[in-house]
């Protein structure tokens, strides 16, 4: 009896002590956009890295990056996974400051041979280059952030982007049918969409990279975003986000093969067409150097040349600093 009792008290002792984990887990709200630059926050959900770090995380997904910045700047959202809106990010701080901190950056470049965007037209196109866009249609991501780059971009190709091309929104989902189905002659896409295009057998990338050929090499459009209130309410908990996401970055880079068959689980890509997705450049928080701020800088300082930003940022007031974390 007495071994009955223990038995039962011991197995009492141990569901209460799961109880107590289970509610000891910090909830934190994430914004997320299913394209390559996320990467790092598939693996960390695949992995289980947050559930290890004690965070129990609500993960909403957006099809735009406009979305993503104002879930975090009302308050909706803890923080944006990889591949938030680097440029809207910037515009949003000087709006509200003292909102955001940088801790990561996501890309492509062509020195690295990652691929981040492309310039995407149907396969039966003449489109070669942003000069062959006069008279044309060119879509591009929703958001001032693509707006933006989309204007520099034809404004470099010796057009003008008020009188020269039409720019036109679109989601992820639907940039791929629009270059096949002609209601667009090209779309400037972010990583899988050139992907998707080939897959298609239908569309095909007239230009890879040709954003970091023109602003920076590396070229970031993807941040890892912490809200400043999210740090100071419970900097423990921000810390430990910051930390879970350098890891997954690293093991996402380190690893990628390992990690294809996951991304059809967070982005349009097919299963079947998964070999064809291109890796993304990803730099962790703690791997930041002077070339990843002077890339950021640059994308910076075309949305005051764009006159999408009113100043000048400097990059420095934006990446996150160890004290921010109180280390």
């Amino acid at each position: 009896m007495l071994k009955k009792y223990l038995t039962g008290a011991i197995a009492l002792a141990v569901a209460v002590a799961m109880t107590g984990a289970a509610h000891a887990q910090e909830k934190v709200t994430v914004s997320w956009l299913p394209i390559m630059q996320t990467m790092a926050y598939y693996v960390a959900l695949e992995e289980k890295l947050f559930e290890k770090a004690g965070i129990q995380v609500e993960s909403v997904k957006f099809q735009s990056p406009n979305q993503i910045i104002e879930s975090l700047v009302s308050g909706r959202a803890d923080f944006g996974a990889p591949g938030a809106a680097a440029g809207i990010t910037v515009i949003a701080e000087t709006e509200f400051p003292g909102t955001f901190k940088v801790f990561g950056l996501q890309g492509g470049g062509i020195k690295v041979n990652r691929i981040n965007d492309g310039l995407i037209v149907a396969n039966d196109s003449t489109i070669a280059s942003f000069k062959d866009l006069k008279g044309k249609t060119l879509g591009h991501l929703p958001g001032i952030q693509w707006r933006t780059i989309s204007r520099h971009m034809v404004r470099s190709a010796g057009l003008d982007p008020d009188k020269d091309v039409t720019l036109k929104e679109l989601a992820v989902g639907l940039q791929v049918p629009a270059v096949v189905g002609k209601t667009v002659d090209a779309t400037l896409s972010l990583e899988p969409v050139g992907s998707i295009a080939l897959a298609s057998k239908e569309a095909k990338r007239a230009m890879t990279n040709p954003v970091a050929a023109a602003i920076a090499d590396p070229f970031y459009s993807g941040v890892s975003v912490l809200t400043t209130k999210f740090m100071k309410e419970r900097p423990a908990v921000a810390r430990k986000v910051v930390e879970v996401l350098d890891e997954a970055t690293k093991m996402a880079n380190s690893n990628f093969e390992k990690y294809r068959a996951i991304i059809p689980k967070y982005t349009p890509i097919p299963a079947d067409q998964v070999s064809l997705v291109a890796q993304p450049y990803l730099r962790a928080w703690g791997e930041l150097d002077a070339v990843d701020l002077a890339s950021y800088q640059a994308l910076i300082d075309v949305f005051v040349k764009e006159g999408a930003l009113k100043r000048k940022v400097e990059v420095g007031e934006i990446i996150l600093a160890k004290k921010d974390l109180g280390m």
